[in-house]
């Protein structure tokens, strides 16, 4: 039984599918299989595409799902000890999982997450912190983490009603509030494409105020002012992206203001979010 599996999810993702796979294929940990789920796709091109893969990549197929229930019947359908979620639309380098394994092994109370090299329509390189606190408030953490198979199982999965994105916003936050611990790869071995038209930006951001009350409600003690106070506590000495008054004010604005004007706020801080300051620096 290999020790990582590698899953990616797809639907009518033909145009970036090879690049994808060819990445995972292409990694020198040799304990690894491939499973690919076509996710409902309806583009005939996606069908050639799948069909036209090598052998050692197995492709599972279903009904639609979204990306939450894609990714979970990849761990489903996953026989290694450590799963890598990979978009078909994202790469990695041929090292990223040796060195993710090299971190984590022999361990289930922990996951391994890389820097970020952010490419097309931003270019930047963006280093990555584990900071619970500051996950409460802003999506800092990449998708693409290798994560024992038990961790996924303990937390409940990906949430399959999320279909309008974050669902790793919340999966991420449930991992760190059952008291794993993010382990760094402080290198960009995950190269993830930022696109005007992909789910982030085109649907998750425009709902960006009504997306995080929904992560709210479903953990109400991380989030109640008592609990959200002493998270920040608890995680002040640890490194983080954003400065604690910001994270702060972002939150008791979401408190206070309605939807539409909150909305406002999101996309004036977007313009100076992370990505895109690194991107103007570049």
């Amino acid at each position: 039984m290999p020790d990582v599996s590698i899953i990616l999810p797809c639907y009518n993702a033909h145009a970036y599918l090879d690049q994808a796979v060819e990445s995972a294929r292409a990694q020198t940990f040799a304990s690894k299989e491939i499973i690919v789920i076509n996710d409902g796709s309806t583009a005939p091109e996606t069908a050639e595409a799948l069909a036209a893969l090598p052998g050692d990549v197995r492709v599972v197929h279903q009904e639609n799902r979204g990306l939450a229930g894609a990714r979970n019947r990849g761990y489903e359908e996953a026989t290694g000890r450590y799963v890598l979620p990979l978009d078909c639309d994202d790469w990695i380098e041929p090292d990223y999982i040796e060195k993710a394994h090299a971190l984590i092994k022999g361990r289930e109370d922990a996951f391994v997450f890389p820097w970020i090299d952010a490419f097309e329509q931003y270019e930047a390189v963006l280093e990555k912190h584990w900071n619970l606190f500051e996950q409460l408030v802003a999506n800092q953490m990449p998708y693409c983490m290798l994560i024992p198979r038990a961790l996924w199982q303990k937390v409940g999965g990906y949430d399959e009603a999320m279909r309008l994105g974050y669902e790793d916003w919340d999966f991420n936050i449930r991992l760190g509030l059952s008291g794993a611990e993010g382990l760094c790869l402080a290198e960009p071995v995950f190269h993830y494409r930022v696109a005007a038209t992909g789910m982030l930006q085109a649907v998750a951001h425009q709902r960006h105020g009504q997306l995080w009350q929904v992560i709210q409600k479903k953990h109400p003690d991380a989030y109640g002012v008592s609990g959200f106070l002493g998270h920040m506590r608890a995680w002040s000495d640890k490194p983080k992206n954003n400065a604690t008054w910001k994270l702060l004010a972002f939150y008791a604005a979401h408190r206070v203001l309605p939807d539409a004007a909150f909305s406002r706020l999101f996309q004036a801080v977007l313009k100076r979010s992370h990505l895109r300051r690194k991107a103007a620096q570049a």
